[in-house]
């Protein structure tokens, strides 16, 4: 594993394994320099290819890759029909599915979303017994995809626990009223996620905002009764050199959030 991939540090059952990639210990050239996952940003396919190949060399098995479109569609990384599982969207050999989160009852399934701002999150339960990820882009945050993954996970919310991974942090996301408007009106605590992004008077109403993703995902596990949260603060826009950032540089790669049952 390259040393600048990140490890979550946090009181997970010793059988759940995490991971996320940062840009670090690829070999797909600029702007997608260097550990690029994505197959669709527009990197060579060949660079992409190596790259996975690099990964799996740290995993059980090949992570089971979604077509992300900011939803809260939750796939289940089902056993292959060799284990007698049936065939799922957990077998490689079939489309790529078209969901937001994941979830694994089996050991060495591999869930896993890709970002480059959107906030990855990462969930286990106390027992050990499920795993999930999720792309919680604001749309698919406000849709409700961290309570859809939690939901799919079929355990009780007070058992799980939650890593937040690298995002665009409070400093650097700015966002329009309607984006304000989204999360406050269906929880009115998240108005302390967001402060104006240019001074105003006190009669004006700000045209644009920043928002704190990590703060956002709190509120909301905790209204879906997850209360052991770990992670967060770690900002992909301003940290160049270590993460890739859509909002930054537009043509650009995408980390990659995993979690697994050994």
């Amino acid at each position: 594993m390259h040393p600048d991939w990140i490890v979550p540090d946090w009181p997970a059952p010793a059988r759940v394994r995490a991971l996320m990639t940062t840009r670090a210990g690829g070999v797909s050239p600029a702007p997608y320099d260097s550990f690029n996952c994505a197959t669709h940003v527009g990197d060579d396919p060949a660079a992409v290819a190596e790259n996975r190949r690099l990964l799996r060399a740290d995993l059980p098995a090949e992570p089971m890759w979604l077509d992300q479109v900011h939803g809260v569609a939750v796939a289940e990384h089902l056993p292959s029909p060799s284990e007698g599982g049936g065939e799922g969207v957990g077998d490689s050999r079939l489309a790529v599915p078209c969901a937001d989160a994941a979830v694994a009852h089996t050991p060495g399934r591999v869930c896993v979303v890709q970002t480059a701002d959107c906030l990855p999150v990462l969930f286990c339960d106390d027992r050990g017994s499920v795993v999930a990820a999720a792309h919680a882009g604001w749309r698919s945050l406000a849709a409700g995809v961290l309570e859809a993954a939690v939901a799919a996970m079929g355990v009780a919310p007070d058992r799980v626990l939650a890593w937040l991974g690298a995002a665009i942090g409070p400093d650097a996301f700015e966002v329009g009223e309607e984006v304000r408007e989204a999360f406050v009106n269906q929880h009115p605590l998240a108005a302390v996620a967001f402060r104006p992004a240019l001074p105003g008077t006190l009669d004006e109403t700000p045209r644009k905002w920043l928002a704190d993703l990590y703060v956002l995902a709190r509120i909301r596990l905790a209204a879906t009764g997850v209360e052991r949260v770990y992670g967060g603060g770690l900002c992909t826009y301003t940290d160049r050199a270590r993460f890739f950032s859509f909002r930054r540089d537009g043509a650009t790669g995408r980390m990659a959030s995993m979690i697994w049952l050994a």
